[in-house]
């Protein structure tokens, strides 16, 4: 049993006594010298709602040179994210179809072998086909075309099996041992949207998707950027270095057209990795007028600009790019006026030889999960453009809601399991739904510099290597179990 004396809530700053009764031995993760029993000082401590990410990339399967399903949830759990959304550009592409892992090959066996015909089954049944307990929730998006390649939209006859909102009557009545495990990995991972993530949903298809996520209820999560040739920003930079550039109107294009879309469907999308000036004052816009239109944006367009290339070349290249400086002020504004709903990391891992392959060749992407939560708090609490509670607002309460869950509320639980005394208590033995309670536990006090040879995920790609912070979450709690910590010994509170 772990109690943590003094520790504030966060939306509240009451300050309580947590007492955390189980570690889950099946997830658990501790670094050296952390504790995960006893009695602790939190009074440098805040508990809050787990943070969530809508927008990772695990690479499994087919790049698990990169990232797998193990390595990317102990990055997640190791940056206080009870919970993220796993994109469907892997290999093969996850687009429903049964014939997608024909020649998918994990460990020398071909996926097909352990029964296993599609990638979306294969994601959701991982824990069961490896049997392992993954330190993370996740949750699923399918393609919105097949195999990503933009011609033809997936079928809902493909991918709703996949969903928690499936239709029952579907299922056998008699079902198998394996029906029940699948209906139980559905229910634990369920679909939750709709991606090409990576790519922009082509003119072609565009209306068909929506109207598909009408039907089906999962949000369009999109790519708001095209361009056909470019590496980085169109600008000063580019130039300078003699590279193509990919102007800022590539991402404005997509956004107004998608606007326009919605506005004929009525359709729920979401914008990603929004980046840029124009596109921000559009959904500013668009959201005056009441559209269902929400947006995300991402660490590395709040802390960094395209003038960053020049000291972290390839560690800083990603799709979208690092726009300028004014659009990076621009991305922080709209983080303060409340333009953009939520922060997702897009964490995005790539072996070190490919990022060593220049900065033309090497691919897009950044890893963030680990670093996400001190990042964002250095640009925006420290810059004095939000509040802790802001912030928690941005990285936890909104991204579960995205995915169609509801964030744990600890001043609730105070209120209806806690004993009326001086100091209240929040025991999670005693709360009504312990399988619900997923909690952070950050030090907002704890100076600590990046290292990424010591991260979880198997990637190193970050500019972010070496950054001086101040917050960290120090121990991640899923079902009222403790997963994570890094949590150190401290005096008994007196």
């Amino acid at each position: 049993m772990l109690t943590i004396h003094d520790i504030a809530v966060w939306d509240t700053g009451e300050r309580i006594d947590l007492v955390v009764p189980e570690t889950d031995e099946q997830r658990l993760l501790v670094k050296p010298g952390a504790v995960v029993s006893g009695d602790i000082d939190g009074s440098s401590l805040m508990v809050a709602p787990g943070l969530a990410d809508p927008h990772v990339h695990f690479r499994d399967p087919g790049q698990r040179d990169k990232e797998t399903m193990v390595s990317g949830s102990q990055a997640a759990a190791a940056g206080g994210y009870t919970r993220v959304l796993i994109m469907p550009n892997t290999l093969p592409a996850a687009d429903g179809r049964d014939i997608n892992v024909q020649n998918a090959v994990e460990d020398g066996k071909e996926l097909k072998e352990v029964g296993v015909y599609n990638t979306l089954d294969y994601l959701q049944r991982y824990e069961q086909l490896h049997n392992v307990k993954l330190p993370v929730d996740y949750d699923l998006s399918v393609c919105a075309s097949l195999g990503r390649a933009g011609k033809l939209p997936t079928q809902p006859s493909d991918y709703e099996r996949f969903m928690d909102s499936a239709d029952q009557s579907s299922r056998s009545d008699n079902p198998s041992d394996t029906q029940d495990a699948s209906d139980k990995a559905v229910s634990e991972h369920p679909l939750r949207a709709i991606t090409d993530d990576g790519s922009a949903i082509t003119d072609e298809i565009l209306d068909a998707v929506l109207a598909d996520s009408k039907a089906t209820g999962l949000p369009v999560l999109e790519h708001c950027e095209h361009h056909d040739s470019g590496s980085i920003n169109d600008g000063a930079v580019s130039r300078k270095l003699g590279i193509a550039g990919i102007p800022a109107e590539t991402e404005l294009a997509i956004v107004n057209r998608d606007i326009e879309a919605v506005r004929r469907t009525g359709a729920h999308v979401h914008f990603q990795h929004v980046s840029t000036s124009g596109a921000f004052d559009a959904v500013r816009k668009a959201k005056a007028e009441g559209m269902p239109i929400t947006c995300e944006t991402a660490p590395h367009y709040l802390a960094l600009c395209d003038e960053d290339i020049l000291k972290y070349g390839a560690m800083a290249k990603m799709n979208p790019p690092l726009r300028s400086e004014a659009d990076r002020r621009a991305t922080v504004a709209a983080i303060a006026d409340g333009t953009v709903d939520m922060i997702a990391t897009d964490h995005a891992p790539h072996t070190a030889a490919e990022k060593a392959a220049g900065l033309a060749d090497a691919p897009n992407g950044i890893i963030g999960l680990e670093c996400a939560y001190g990042v964002c708090r250095k640009v925006l609490v420290e810059g004095g453009a939000i509040s802790d509670e802001r912030l928690i607002e941005l990285m936890a309460l909104a991204p579960e809601r995205l995915m169609g869950h509801t964030p744990t509320d600890v001043a609730m639980l105070l209120n209806t399991s806690s004993k009326c005394a001086t100091k209240r208590i929040l025991d999670l033995s005693n709360v009504e739904h312990p399988e619900n309670v997923d909690l952070t536990l950050i030090d907002t006090y704890n100076e600590w510099t990046v290292d990424s040879s010591k991260f979880h995920s198997k990637g190193r790609n970050t500019p972010f290597d070496g950054w001086k912070l101040t917050g960290r979450s120090m121990a991640t709690i899923i079902g009222s179990k403790l997963v994570f910590s890094r949590l150190p010994q401290r005096s008994e509170s007196q």
